[in-house]
């Protein structure tokens, strides 16, 4: 048998050892090296065993960070679904809640708005609730505080309108440009800039930051789909998926 056929028959050998029966520290030296070039020589001839090695550590590592999403949306399902203050829409007595943590001047949030949108119309029997995450800058923050000021000044009608107005504003969010889109939406605008200093405003971001933090959310947009942790935008199709999963494990 040729060298490298009996390197090759070490390592398969060893490698379907069971790991109690295989002790390397009781290996001399000079065994300790023939083993690892006969493990190196079986990887040269067999690399697809790596990427198989790769995919199984992978999905262990997906699995693990599922069942921890999975633990940390439970452990803060107050905050989550019932927090008193941030908006909630579609049907309030739905199956499935689906909540966004949002940027406005997130162009995958913006992506998502649309298809968010059609998801809750072609489906009358999910609960949507809405986070004002500003985490990208000035006329982020602004946004946020802009649309939290009118919920304030207008209630959730006019807030769900704000909303849809500030996801697709690309203006720079100056005092003129808030109190054209306040006029625009038919609220009062001085009002709404007087609204947009208080501490209540500026509590509820603080507290969704500090919840986010908790998730250990950094970006947007992130969902929850019942007790699924959802980072990143997602097509139409996935949502749903993700809608009939929740449905599934209720």
């Amino acid at each position: 048998m040729s060298k490298r056929l009996i390197s090759t028959a070490t390592a398969l050998a060893v490698l379907s050892t069971p790991v109690a029966a295989f002790d390397l520290d009781a290996m001399s030296k000079a065994e300790r090296d023939a083993f690892g070039k006969a493990v190196r020589g079986y990887l040269l001839e067999n690399p697809e065993v790596i990427m198989e090695a790769v995919r199984v550590l992978e999905d262990r590592q997906a699995a693990e960070t599922a069942q921890n999403d999975v633990a940390m949306v439970e452990a803060h399902k107050a905050a989550l679904f019932d927090d008193g203050y941030s908006y909630v829409g579609g049907n309030p007595d739905g199956d499935v809640t689906i909540v966004e943590f949002v940027d406005y001047r997130c162009g995958f949030c913006r992506r998502a708005h649309d298809e968010v949108a059609e998801l809750i119309a072609s489906d009358r029997n999910i609960r949507i609730i809405t986070k004002e995450f500003p985490i990208l800058g000035p006329d982020s923050q602004a946004s946020s505080e802009f649309a939290i000021a009118v919920k304030h000044v207008a209630g959730l009608d006019a807030y769900k309108r704000a909303s849809d107005a500030l996801i697709r504003l690309k203006a720079e969010m100056n005092e003129a440009a808030m109190r054209r889109l306040a006029n625009t939406l038919s609220v009062d605008a001085d009002a709404v800039l007087n609204a947009m200093k208080s501490d209540k405003v500026k509590a509820e971001i603080a507290q969704t930051r500090a919840l986010a933090q908790s998730l250990q959310i950094n970006g947007t947009p992130t969902f929850v789909f019942g007790d699924q942790l959802v980072r990143g935008y997602k097509s139409l199709a996935e949502m749903r998926q993700f809608v009939a999963d929740a449905r599934e494990d209720s």
